[in-house]
């Protein structure tokens, strides 16, 4: 959660709540959204709901995504949330979220880029948007990516276009991705499963076929699992946001990451403090997804996005309610 102010072309953040819920555990083999999940689902939404009340939230947008998009019971559960939390939930389409994740990302898009490639790895789902970047300004191109706001295919505009080449929502997260295999003992062999079974979910994804490219290209990556492994990455055992958001990193850099946490193994890695206790779990699916990129996508400029569908959500509402100043959006 973030509650935020308008603030020029930005927002200043009042307040902001995170706590992994994991919704979507069991999914894969049940179908429905588990009591337990649901039950600590609706013990971080109270909590939401206690900071929304203190701070006298006048705007608000309360969303859900892959687990319930897919669950049998979902209906249910945004029922229950509002009868146990007064909040109103609503499950948004995976081509929203895509486009909220680009737009949050925006501020870290090189006036150099190209072509661009932003990946969300979320919990049950991952998102990946191509834009073609080549025909607006340099200038522009951070501007170009606010704009998709309005749509991947807006209408005409004076102003110069991002160009959206292919966009995909794998039906796979940290939390889906982790159900798989799990007669698998070995942990790198389940790992390796895991990250060629993701790739094998690219092959629609037309940028997958195509040649790939060298120069003017850019990797965009906002999850929990980019930033704990750049977290990783700089030795750090508290999490600064900080030192993570915008950091750059390469594919070997990323690789050597992924490489210590699988000779950590199951035990290490619940005791390593660059991880954290909320994460270790499922660490290995999202780094799993991660490798499967880097794999496909080999680069020396992937950057690291502390930010993603909440920061899209903000940016979207202050432009629709006209209160970000010309610039941003």
């Amino acid at each position: 959660m973030l509650i935020a102010q308008p603030k020029g072309s930005q927002f200043h953040v009042v307040d902001s709540f995170s706590k992994s819920v994991q919704l979507g555990h069991g999914l894969e083999a049940s179908g429905r959204l588990g009591r337990a999940s649901i039950g600590r689902t609706i013990q971080a939404l109270q909590i939401c709901r206690r900071k929304i009340e203190q701070h006298e939230v006048s705007r608000m947008r309360l969303v859900a995504t892959e687990a319930c998009r897919r669950a049998l019971n979902s209906a249910e559960f945004l029922k229950l949330v509002r009868r146990e939390t007064g909040l109103p939930l609503e499950i948004i389409s995976t081509e929203e979220e895509a486009r909220l994740a680009v737009v949050s990302c925006a501020p870290l898009v090189s006036t150099k880029t190209e072509q661009l490639l932003v990946v969300d790895i979320g919990g049950g789902s991952t998102e990946l948007v191509w834009i073609d970047l080549s025909a607006v300004p340099r200038a522009e191109r951070p501007r170009a990516i606010m704009r998709l706001h309005a749509g991947f295919h807006p209408a005409e505009s004076p102003f110069p276009a991002a160009k959206v080449v292919d966009w995909i929502s794998v039906p796979l997260g940290v939390a889906t991705l982790k159900d798989q295999f799990t007669d698998v003992d070995n942990d790198a062999a389940r790992f390796a499963l895991m990250s060629w079974y993701f790739e094998e979910n690219l092959s629609k994804f037309s940028p997958y076929n195509a040649n790939q490219p060298r120069e003017g290209f850019q990797i965009i990556g906002t999850s929990g699992t980019v930033t704990t492994v750049a977290a990783s990455h700089l030795g750090l055992k508290r999490y600064d946001r900080t030192k993570v958001d915008g950091l750059r990193m390469t594919s070997d850099q990323i690789d050597r990451v992924i490489q210590e946490y699988l000779s950590l193994g199951p035990e290490g890695r619940r005791n390593d403090p660059r991880i954290g206790r909320d994460r270790h779990s499922l660490i290995m699916s999202g780094a799993a997804i991660l490798q499967a990129l880097m794999r496909i996508w080999p680069t020396d400029r992937l950057s690291v996005a502390d930010r993603g569908l909440r920061e899209g959500l903000l940016y979207a509402q202050m432009s629709a309610d006209g209160v970000l100043e010309d610039g941003a959006l």
